[in-house]
């Protein structure tokens, strides 16, 4: 794994001034007065760290290959104590609903990417940004909420911070 690569993404998101996406003209007004909860910030850091980590269906630690679930539930666990089971759709049950400009770094973000409802999860980072692992090229990444593939198939972000 590339070690600096994270340190890399951090000084970009850095340099952008926030690590909070910035608003969509066309998104709904976000939820008000919702303050950042530093938990997500670590979770975000954290989750970084595990920028090219192998893709594994059914993994549940780096060492042995992540897949979607997997990794938010090593991330929470490690990073804020917070013990999140089960698959993607299961994930997508607890929390709370946060509408698109109300994104906070450690959001949960949802996918339909099998032609199944909250198939796939990942963690929000800022900056328009998610970090995940998909079966796809096989290793943990980040990708963009507003462009590509996985643009054209969100369905949903959750909080399990608040």
């Amino acid at each position: 794994m590339r070690s600096w690569l994270p340190l890399v993404i951090l000084l970009l998101l850095a340099g952008c001034g926030t690590l909070v996406k910035p608003p969509d003209p066309d998104a709904p007004p976000a939820a008000a007065g919702r303050p950042a909860d530093p938990r997500g910030l670590e979770i975000a850091l954290f989750a970084l760290g595990l920028m090219d980590t192998d893709y594994r269906f059914g993994g549940r630690n780096p060492e042995a290959g992540l897949d979607c679930s997997g990794m938010v539930s090593y991330v929470f666990e490690n990073a804020a104590g917070l013990r999140l089971a089960g698959s993607a759709a299961d994930l997508a049950k607890l929390g709370r609903p946060v509408n698109g400009a109300g994104l906070r770094p450690g959001d949960l973000v949802f996918f339909n990417t099998r032609n199944r409802p909250r198939s796939h999860v990942g963690i929000y980072v800022g900056a328009g940004r998610f970090i995940h692992a998909p079966s796809t090229n096989g290793k943990v990444r980040t990708d963009s909420l507003h462009a590509g593939w996985f643009a054209t198939r969100f369905e949903e972000a959750r909080t399990v911070l608040d």
